[in-house]
């Protein structure tokens, strides 16, 4: 067992003897008290995780982790037993207890591993009535001076996270159901769906059908030697090599170090997958055709324009230029990359076979952050994500849930907070804020997160099923992404579940 401070010694006997092992228990502290638990359900005990909070859930569960690849909820004994909060110091450890499903409970410091003989433990029904606790199952005598008592975890799962109690079966086949992969096409034919994002304070976009994802840069690239000049590098994305372009560099701008706040969005051009590089991205934009002029024949270059169209937006004061990717490179250019990606792959072979998989074992997903808290939702789900203005309107008798609704292109939207829908303390209002529009049941409902961060294809095989850990919960988070080369938690959100029957009905009501 990881970081158990017992001797070894007192583990290794356990072994020995199955009847003595059916007596050990660890002990540990809560609060100034000790307490124990069988050793036959206790997995391991560790250092605790980091864990990312999980909107829904009761108060006493800390987050998510990830503990070699799987993931473990953890919560806290403190607060279960109706303790005051401390800081986590060298001591405190999560003991890891598997009831069918495993969960860390986290302790002050854990104590020792005992073993006891049947006659020194007084069970529960013999205490007197106010030293009764249903989360107690007995006492064991003679073990020292302190009084252990005894807990009994599969009462304390059951009562706490009645939800894990009664789960059954497995959701993996449906986490791997392709959700993200149809747009809804009513009535948007009229209009140009765009990635928009800014190099140099200036801001372009392309069109989304042209994006495979959005990634963050990596800490590292391969150097590729004699390559082109644009070409920053090559990067490792699940297993399959991308070659990373600076469009600083095609557009003849200043030279800037590639950073973790940069950008990499991922294009097809002529079967070769390119990483283009950027300083961020900033929205995904569904614009009118009539706000869409193609640019000048006058303003191309040997006749022929990186940028085909530009938007004007906010009534003609912002203006994006929208960038065909296919003409950021000459045919020569895309072969000398390929070229540089093809003697890398030779030169290291691992993961190649992993490269050649099927977009069919993905699915496509806009992740958005709200804290330190990773979320994702299909991409298809999204209708467009817009910046948050500066002010809301409140409609009298609009329903309480609703924030406040904006003006989006001529249509009344209303705007909810997914914080306040998560339970989660409120933030200041700030520019990286995002309003993310979903189609819910017929109506575009909006909800500000606090930044979006990119958008991604993560392999069916990291996806698995979410602990349920309430009712509400397992509804709206039923898969979790389980990232472990990022080392990323990434809770899948099921849209449809963001807002209840009768408050859709309100939303309808407030529309018509």
């Amino acid at each position: 067992m990881s970081d158990l401070t017992a001797d070894p010694a007192d583990v290794g006997g356990a072994e020995e003897d199955s009847v003595e092992e059916l007596h050990q228990y660890v002990t540990f502290k809560v609060g100034g008290e000790t307490f124990a638990a069988p050793m036959a359900p206790v997995q391991e005990i560790i250092r605790v995780p980091d864990a990312v909070r999980v909107p829904l859930a009761p108060g006493h569960l800390l987050g998510l982790a990830n503990l070699r690849g799987h993931v473990l909820p953890i919560v806290s004994l403190r607060q279960i037993f109706s303790l005051p909060d401390v800081q986590d110091d060298e001591l405190t450890r999560a003991v890891v207890i598997d009831l069918g499903s495993p969960m860390g409970f986290v302790v002050d410091c854990v104590t020792s591993v005992i073993s006891i003989e049947p006659d020194q433990l007084e069970p529960s029904d013999n205490l007197s009535e106010a030293g009764r606790s249903d989360l107690i199952s007995g006492v064991i005598k003679g073990a020292g001076e302190d009084m252990i008592m005894l807990v009994d975890f599969a009462r304390l799962i059951e009562r706490s996270f009645a939800e894990i109690s009664r789960a059954t079966g497995s959701a993996i086949g449906e986490a791997a159901r392709q959700s993200g992969g149809e747009a809804d096409e009513d009535g948007l034919s009229d209009e140009t769906q765009l990635v928009s994002f800014v190099v140099e304070n200036q801001e372009y976009a392309i069109q989304i059908a042209s994006v495979q994802e959005i990634v963050q840069a990596p800490e590292h690239v391969i150097q590729v030697p004699d390559g082109p000049a644009a070409l920053v590098g090559i990067m490792t994305l699940r297993n399959r090599l991308l070659p990373l372009v600076s469009l600083r560099h095609l557009f003849a701008l200043p030279h800037r170090e590639l950073s973790a706040t940069d950008r990499v969005v991922v294009v097809n051009l002529n079967e070769v997958s390119v990483g283009l590089v950027m300083d961020r991205v900033s929205e995904v934009l569904r614009v009118p055709n009539e706000l869409v002029d193609e640019m000048p024949p006058i303003m191309a270059r040997d006749g022929e324009s990186d940028i085909v169209a530009i938007c004007r937006l906010g009534e003609g004061a912002r203006l994006v230029s929208v960038i065909a990717p296919e003409r950021l490179f000459s045919a020569a250019v895309l072969e000398s990359i390929s070229n540089q990606q093809e003697n890398v792959e030779e030169q290291d072979m691992a993961g190649t076979d992993a490269g050649d998989a099927s977009n069919a074992d993905e699915s496509q997903v806009v992740v958005f952050r709200l804290g330190a808290a990773e979320f994702g939702v299909p991409i298809g789900s999204v209708q467009e994500i817009v910046r948050v203005p500066e002010a809301l309107t409140r409609v009298p008798k609009s329903p309480e849930f609703v924030e406040g609704v904006i003006n989006l292109r001529g249509s009344v939207l209303a705007v909810i907070d997914q914080r306040r829908r998560f339970g989660l303390e409120s933030t200041e209002r700030s520019d990286r804020q995002r309003i993310m529009v979903y189609l819910l049941n017929g109506t575009r409902t909006g909800f500000i997160v606090d930044s979006v961060a990119e958008v991604m294809k993560i392999p069916h095989e990291a996806i698995e099923e979410s602990p349920r850990l309430s009712a509400e919960q397992a509804k709206l988070i039923r898969r979790v992404a389980n990232l472990q080369q990022s080392k990323r938690l990434v809770m899948m959100i099921e849209p449809e579940q963001l807002l209840e029957a009768d408050e859709l009905d309100a939303l309808q009501d407030m529309a018509a």
